[in-house]
């Protein structure tokens, strides 16, 4: 029987991290949920340890190797399989409060004008009782992620997705590339659609702190088209700002070494090279991308 929420994994040598990812979904009181967990190319156990998780389980779990290509081309391999209504990433270092399955089918059933909807957010948590960094919505009701954050939201969220939605906006796969940031996809998603701002926590989240900087730098060094994208995205929607300058700066220190077939088809216009040009020079005299 078909159910109403996949939830997706995707994973990389992180075999030690799923067990405690299982054991909150065999807590869960509702069970209309598959577990589809996308394999990333381990070399761990991770293929084995999957499948004594569906040989042991009360719900379906489907596992899928890949050779490895990232998290985002995971993602999209996972939107296109997945059977379900809904579809929420949950990564191998976070895990679902008991009642999180509970929580988005009885949310989302009471949900109005569901069609013009992209799905829900909700909270992430340092534990079940305490929101990530406090951090309190805004506003309920229908609202926009970028909006969320415009009106002063810091904090991190869960992304439950109609997965008829998510698979029409795929992450771009770009050759030699593994990360994409996630508003490159989602900027667009809320071009067309709004998501229900839900006020509860479902899942926890673990932060690590040490080496966060240098990750980030390391993506941005090792990804440059989708960081021009990211910056040529939201550099043409932002309203004319200090920001929207930002953006754009960045931008064009991205473009010399981002792919040209890239850069070719989402180019600049002529007025938007010029206001991000200064910002741009200065990035490039600091050494800074």
């Amino acid at each position: 029987m078909k159910k109403t929420l996949t939830i997706f994994t995707p994973t990389f040598n992180r075999a030690g991290e799923l067990a405690r990812v299982f054991e909150s979904l065999k807590a869960q009181e509702n069970r209309d949920f598959c577990w589809l967990v996308v394999d990333d190319g381990s070399t761990d156990n991770t293929g084995s340890f999957v499948k004594r998780c569906a040989s042991e389980a009360d719900f379906p779990v489907e596992y899928v190797y890949e050779n490895n290509g990232g998290k985002m081309r995971a993602h999209n391999f996972g939107t296109q399989i997945a059977e379900s209504e809904l579809f929420v990433c949950l990564d191998s270092d976070d895990y679902f409060t008991k009642t999180a399955v509970n929580d988005i089918l009885e949310a989302w059933n009471k949900a109005e004008d569901r069609e013009h909807l992209a799905g829900i957010i909700a909270h992430k948590g340092r534990d079940e009782s305490h929101v990530l960094f406090d951090a309190v919505f805004p506003e309920s009701g229908r609202q926009t992620l970028s909006g969320l954050y415009r009106k002063g939201f810091k904090g991190e969220t869960t992304l439950v997705f109609r997965t008829e939605v998510i698979r029409e906006y795929l992450f771009p796969e770009i050759p030699d590339e593994r990360y994409v940031p996630e508003d490159v996809v989602y900027d667009e998603i809320e071009e067309n659609y709004d998501f229900l701002v839900y006020d509860r926590i479902l899942t926890i989240c673990e932060l690590k702190e040490s080496g966060y900087s240098d990750s980030v730098e390391k993506l941005r060094r090792e990804n440059p088209t989708a960081w021009y994208l990211y910056y040529y995205r939201r550099g043409r929607r932002a309203p004319f700002s200090v920001l929207k300058l930002k953006y754009l700066s960045h931008c064009l220190r991205f473009k010399k070494a981002a792919e040209k077939t890239w850069t070719e088809q989402y180019a600049l216009s002529i007025p938007l090279t010029i206001l991000g040009l200064p910002g741009a020079l200065l990035l490039m005299i600091c050494g800074k991308l």
